[in-house]
């Protein structure tokens, strides 16, 4: 009896098998090259990432460079450079005073000498009558027309102007990389001033050129206000020259 009980739960097994067969689901393995594509990107991020942010982790007084790294510019002699050329800018502004009022004086002698012309009646012939005074000032201001005023004037305000910003620049890149800042005070103010009265001077020259008179005047006092300010500043120059010589050594 159970003999004959195991043969039917084994035919109704198999008849169970053909009636719903199995099925082998196969999931598709995932391609190697996607995977390091994927990866490759998930690297270059992280890459770009840590390349950002290096500036912020590295040590700060590496980039002030104020410790030796970059040799005689750190050094007496690159130090100097500033002080050395701001006198000769002051002497050269002194000289380019001169030569700018010596152009001027030319003009002038120009408009007395048709003045002079104009008052003076004309002979029987019509030709103007003689005059030792208007001869005087025609010699004199034919000296001062070969002489070049104006040409040297424009010379030299160039050259003022170009090296001036120039050297200012130097003075604040300098000190920047012997001491890792700026020192706030009269001089650095002082000297950021000049350079803004030096381009407003130079910025009237246009007008000046049309015969604009407020323009010439304005040209003037302002170039008269930088070597005032030249001149206050020598004090305060003198004392960081003697600074330098402190805690820097040659070259």
């Amino acid at each position: 009896m159970q003999l004959a009980t195991r043969t039917q739960n084994v035919q109704a097994f198999r008849q169970g098998l053909r009636a719903s067969p199995l099925r082998v689901m196969a999931v598709a393995r995932p391609q190697a090259k996607s995977v390091q594509a994927t990866s490759s990107t998930l690297s270059s991020t992280l890459l770009g990432a840590a390349g950002l942010a290096t500036p912020l982790l590295v040590n700060v007084g590496a980039a002030l460079a104020k410790d030796g790294e970059l040799g005689i510019l750190e050094g007496r002699s690159a130090a100097l450079l500033h002080p050395a050329m701001e006198f000769f800018l002051l002497g050269s502004s002194l000289y380019a005073a001169y030569l700018g009022f010596q152009w001027r004086r030319t003009r002038e002698l120009g408009e007395e000498i048709r003045t002079l012309k104009a008052s003076i009646p004309a002979g029987i012939d019509g030709a103007a009558t003689p005059n030792p005074a208007i001869e005087q000032k025609e010699q004199e201001r034919k000296a001062m027309v070969q002489a070049g005023y104006k040409d040297k004037h424009a010379m030299w305000g160039s050259l003022i102007l170009a090296s001036g910003v120039g050297i200012a620049i130097e003075g604040c890149a300098n000190t920047f990389i012997r001491t890792g800042k700026l020192f706030p005070g009269p001089h650095l103010y002082a000297g950021a001033l000049m350079v803004a009265v030096w381009a407003l001077a130079a910025a009237l020259v246009p007008a000046m050129q049309k015969g604009n008179e407020a323009a010439r005047v304005g040209h003037i006092g302002l170039n008269v206000i930088n070597i005032l300010l030249f001149l206050s500043q020598v004090p305060t120059g003198l004392e960081i020259v003697a600074k330098v010589f402190q805690f820097t050594s040659w070259p």
